[in-house]
């Protein structure tokens, strides 16, 4: 499978906007691009639904169904929003449906939930030193995808960044990039440091996304992160 899973370090960090442009770098230059979310949570708050937003930017004309399996109104972890709905998440469900997503596409971009620890399956008691339940991470996994990290440029951000990166090297995951938004016209001292920091100890590329303006993807620059075969 061709494409990019992008995470976050965590909520509101800027995964759809980062997951959106990448969607509309790949379908500008003439590529079949699906999109992908295993879960979104929040619908009763939300605007734009993310996965319509993708749906958008990457000019498919896949269903609700087909880019997210699992819709819940709470705002809330997956699990517990299923939870709450009286179901459970199903990690064969994701794959199966991810992979036809795929199916038929020059390349699939993946939007995560929350970070790479959000557990997606139902999490039970812990037996020995493990505990049984099915991580984002395990689904980056599973499914082979380049990761992507969407990050804020504010103070705080070296150590949510760093830890997310040592979280999915840990598990193996490839790093194409670390994408910092929104990123200022005139970032300041500390935005500029933390740009520099994570590239230094992260070993990663860090790359840098101004305020967009949604409803004009045309206006958006292109984030090219998908190495081409």
């Amino acid at each position: 499978m061709r494409g990019v899973f992008v995470t976050g370090t965590g909520t509101e960090v800027g995964k759809t906007v980062v997951a959106a442009v990448i969607a509309r770098t790949l379908a500008a230059a003439g590529q079949r691009v699906a999109v992908f979310k295993p879960a979104v949570t929040g619908l009763e708050e939300a605007g734009e639904e993310d996965h319509a937003l993708l749906r958008r930017a990457a000019r498919s004309e896949q269903s609700d169904e087909e880019i997210v399996p699992y819709r819940y109104d709470p705002p809330a972890s997956p699990h517990l929003a299923a939870e709450l709905a009286g179901e459970e998440i199903e990690p064969e469900r994701l794959l199966v449906a991810a992979r036809a997503a795929a199916d038929g596409a020059d390349a699939l971009v993946c939007e995560g939930v929350g970070g790479l620890l959000v557990p997606l399956g139902r999490v039970s008691s812990p037996i020995g030193n493990k505990c049984a339940t099915y991580l984002v991470r395990d689904f980056v996994a599973d499914l082979k995808l380049l990761l992507v990290i969407a990050a804020l440029p504010s103070l705080g951000t070296i150590n949510h960044t760093l830890l997310t990166i040592e979280a999915a090297r840990a598990a193996g995951l490839e790093i194409a990039a670390v994408v910092l938004t929104p990123w200022p016209d005139s970032p300041s001292r500390i935005e500029e440091s933390n740009r520099e920091t994570i590239a230094a100890l992260g070993e990663v590329r860090v790359e840098t996304l101004p305020a967009l303006d949604l409803a004009d993807p045309d206006s958006w620059p292109a984030l090219p992160l998908l190495p081409s075969d």
